[in-house]
């Protein structure tokens, strides 16, 4: 039979698949080496970018960390009836007169006992010297002469003046860092559940969810683990500095503060602490109380770790020590002291963001909505408008859905129009999709 003169009977050429430099598994590889490297030129600029901006980020992670322990006791006080203006300042008050009292008693010892302090660290520089010229290993008196001057030398110079400088500089970096910490935590506590709303408020659906799962996590993580390690580290300060006291060492409560704050610093700072106050011990008190000092803090510190440390912190910090030597390491080099005390906990919430993500997450009942104004009998249901519901189903549709459809297990009988008579969801004229105040529906201003 013969065919149409327009028709083209030549076989079509196959498609070229595996063709081509960058099909193959080198060129796969290459094109995933190049991502890698384009990511980690990001996340380089992002970092450089951050460390400009040190004080700020600093002061906002701290603020982040003290308003996620401090968030419990503001929701206990606006449970309670308390405003949340009112809640905010109880709360910001309180945690200025316990940071006012430590500063204050440490000043008030340091004060009564610098005397005797002096006078055993004389004495305990004579009986190094004495040490190191007649012990095992002797060391000729004019080498410690030798470094003695050096250091004055070092005190005169221009260098030093300098680095007296920058340490002024540093202080007044510190200084503006606290005061913007000290505003940013106030408004944290006040008005933190608005400002994460608005930002969900962009995002539906599936990535709305693990979204506000997200912060609920990081929420749980921050605060649990300043709380948990607060709590130990209380009672590692409580059981080192009151045998510190019995034994007649001086500045028994200001090296008991000393051991609380290293407790925020994993694993270093304890071992730091613990031997600052062996050292304090050996040279004013002698050899045989600072031994007792070492075997009390090895005791505590074996307490701590196998029997109060699982208890307290729970599942809050899931880390392995390896993990948390190598944050701690990262967090000094990038960020010093601060970026050590902070590596943890914020690697902590990496991880569980990450599992967040990654897991097979469902959405249940919406962390930031909060009570379901769509199931009838509810407290919600009896105060929420119909501009309110239509809003909720809309922001609970997942993504990919469709906007009109009724949440999944809800009959038609529990939507909010279940006659039909606005089917196409729009919300009625001279109602806001929103809440009286402004808020998300559903989520009262706690």
């Amino acid at each position: 039979m013969g065919t149409g003169a327009g028709e083209d009977r030549s076989p079509a050429r196959p498609r070229a698949t595996d063709s081509g430099m960058w099909r193959d598994s080198l060129g796969r590889a290459g094109a995933r080496c190049g991502q890698v490297l384009l990511i980690a030129a990001v996340i380089t600029g992002v970092v450089w970018l951050l460390l400009q901006v040190a004080v700020v980020v600093i002061a906002v992670m701290v603020a982040l960390i003290l308003a996620c322990a401090v968030h419990p006791a503001v929701r206990w006080l606006v449970g309670r009836g308390l405003p949340r203006m009112l809640a905010t300042i109880t709360a910001f008050v309180a945690i200025l007169v316990v940071l006012g009292g430590v500063i204050t008693g440490i000043v008030l010892a340091v004060r009564s006992q610098w005397d005797e302090l002096s006078a055993s660290a004389v004495d305990g520089w004579h009986r190094l010297q004495d040490f190191l010229m007649n012990g095992p290993l002797p060391i000729d008196t004019g080498s410690i002469d030798t470094a003695l001057n050096k250091l004055v030398g070092l005190a005169g110079s221009g260098a030093f003046l300098g680095s007296a400088l920058s340490g002024i500089g540093a202080a007044t970096g510190f200084v503006t860092g606290a005061a913007l910490m000290v505003v940013l935590l106030f408004f944290f506590l006040k008005d933190g559940p608005k400002l994460w709303n608005f930002g969900l408020r962009w995002f539906r659906g599936d990535t709305r969810a693990k979204l506000a799962e997200s912060g609920d996590r990081t929420v749980q993580v921050l605060g649990g683990y300043v709380r948990g390690t607060a709590i130990i580290a209380a009672v590692d300060a409580v059981c080192i500095g009151i045998p510190l006291a019995l034994l007649g060492v001086p500045l028994a409560l200001p090296l008991a503060v000393i051991v609380f704050m290293g407790g925020f610093l994993p694993i270093v700072g304890a071992t730091v602490a613990g031997t600052l106050a062996a050292l304090v011990a050996l040279v004013t008190n002698g050899l045989v109380v600072a031994l007792i000092v070492v075997a009390i803090i090895i005791v505590v510190q074996q307490l701590e770790g196998d029997l109060l440390q699982p208890v307290v912190m729970g599942r809050t910090l899931r880390l392995h020590a390896i993990v948390v030597l190598l944050a701690l390491a990262i967090g000094a080099i990038v960020g010093g002291i601060f970026g050590a005390l902070l590596a943890v906990p914020f690697t902590a919430v990496g991880w569980s963001v990450v599992q967040v993500w990654t897991d097979a997450y469902q959405a249940g009942p919406d962390p930031v909505l909060g009570e379901d104004p769509l199931s009838p009998g509810s407290q919600a249901a009896s105060r929420a408008s119909i501009a309110q519901r239509l809003t909720y189903r809309r922001m609970r549709t997942q993504g990919g859905g469709d906007p009109q459809a009724t949440p999944a297990g809800r009959s038609g009988a529990d939507s909010p129009d279940p006659d039909g008579q606005n089917p196409d969801g729009r919300i009625p004229d001279g109602q806001s999709p929103d809440g009286p105040d402004g808020d998300p529906p559903g989520h009262p201003d706690e």
